[in-house]
């Protein structure tokens, strides 16, 4: 099970002005092939079916422990695209066409289908399917699939920073490009073990160091490139076996019990014109009366 943290991995900034357009590029880092919904997939169903736990358990605990953080990138991930898109319209009549502005940005589901907020497609507007996860049930065959998977969100992440400038886009794509650096030389070190085979000379794929990303460098700065979580309070130990040594740039690798610290959800205000969350204040102060009365007060 997944024991869930009211938090996301890191604060996010509020923007001064949406991009709801640079917010349907974004999509393609939540709901694409490569994007967060597929690595949480991929990795979800190949920890739940996972043959011979006990015989292979480090590599077993290593990709549950991934699966586990991936759930929170989702998260991450959506909130971005929500903190993009809000300020795109405004609240009034319904006859002055209050939502004129959102019929021009290029992915008219945020506005139609889910109250501007994000959705789980791609940057097309192309639902996430679960044709995109693969689970053979050969350990080097995931491993190396996990390892490319890896290699293509990565790739993915740095075209969209090359696309748009926006605060938010860019914290959350930096934030991310190093905690994928790590999945990749944890799936690497894992072949390596499996097989002898050093696939860490390939590193980075693409041929592009973080550091060269400016909201990438204070993550790094603070070590979040050598070290993998565990993402539960007593579980997950035995990744120690696999995630040990040296990283490439010569600082020590560390396994935190746990999860990061955290930060603040964003709280987002209600949208009338879109009729969300459709809770008059009249209504929500009755609402408020019942619970009170259901907890006795």
């Amino acid at each position: 099970m997944i024991l869930r943290l009211d938090k996301l991995q890191i604060e996010l900034p509020r923007p001064d002005s949406p991009d709801a357009n640079a917010a349907a590029a974004v999509q393609e880092l939540l709901g694409g092939k490569y994007g967060e919904m597929s690595t949480l997939n991929n990795y979800m169903f190949q920890s739940f079916n996972f043959r011979q736990k006990k015989k292979f358990r480090p590599f077993y605990e290593l990709i549950a422990s991934i699966t586990a953080e991936e759930f929170g990138h989702v998260e991450l991930v959506s909130n971005t695209i929500n903190l993009m898109i809000t300020g795109t319209t405004f609240p009034g009549d319904p006859n002055i066409a209050p939502m004129e502005n959102a019929k021009d940005k290029r992915n008219s589901y945020h506005f139609i289908q889910t109250a501007q907020t994000s959705l789980p497609g791609d940057s097309m507007g192309r639902p996430w399917t679960g044709d995109n996860v693969f689970n053979s049930g050969n350990l080097v065959l995931d491993l190396l699939h996990n390892f490319f998977l890896e290699c293509g969100a990565r790739t993915h992440k740095m075209r969209v920073y090359e696309m748009t400038d926006h605060p938010v886009a860019r914290e959350m794509i930096g934030y991310l490009l190093v905690r994928g650096g790590v999945h990749v030389l944890a799936y690497a070190k894992a072949i390596e073990i499996m097989t002898g085979v050093d696939m860490k000379k390939m590193l980075p794929i693409p041929d592009l160091d973080n550091r060269k990303f400016d909201t990438a460098r204070k993550f790094e700065a603070q070590g979040k490139h050598r070290k993998l979580y565990t993402f539960s309070p007593e579980d997950y130990k035995q990744i120690s076996q696999i995630w040990k040594g040296e990283h490439p740039d010569g600082g020590t690798l560390e396994v935190i019990q746990g999860a990061p610290r955290g930060a603040p959800i964003p709280d987002f205000e209600e949208v009338p014109e879109e009729f969300a969350p459709g809770v008059s204040e009249e209504d929500f102060q009755e609402i408020a009366k019942r619970l009170q009365r259901s907890a006795g007060l």
